[in-house]
């Protein structure tokens, strides 16, 4: 498997948890506004991203919990490689509603928020 992104969680917003809840993961690099940062779980890349954008069926690993890309919009990778930011949509949709969103199968939503620590790994593999 080729690492596309690897990243490290470096904090969790107080509001994040609401968000993950409805099935909805906000990333933000270190340095997000305080009011996104609220919602989101921030992070500091460590290796990538790489040039080309994953393709559905790439891998994502949020700590322990695996699941994989279903839909990938047309700006969402351009966003990470940017400013570090993306919505992943744990729907299983194969095509996002934005073009700087992500889509995932969905996932065990508690297994999801136990895993989002800081220091807890994010990677994008294919």
């Amino acid at each position: 498997m080729t690492i596309l992104l690897r990243s490290r969680i470096t904090e969790v917003g107080p509001d994040a948890a609401e968000m993950i809840s409805g099935g909805v993961l906000i990333l933000f690099a270190d340095g997000a506004p305080p009011e996104l940062a609220e919602i989101s779980v921030l992070h500091k890349v460590e290796d990538g991203p790489s040039e080309a954008a994953p393709a559905p069926g790439a891998e994502l690993t949020i700590g322990a919990v695996g699941t994989v890309l279903t839909g990938v919009g047309s700006r969402a990778w351009a966003k990470i490689r940017d400013i570090g930011h993306v919505v992943v949509n744990f729907n299983g949709e194969d095509v996002p509603e934005r073009p700087g969103d992500l889509c995932a199968a969905p996932v065990n939503t508690e297994a999801l928020l136990a895993a989002l620590n800081s220091g807890a790994e994010i990677r994008i593999s294919a």
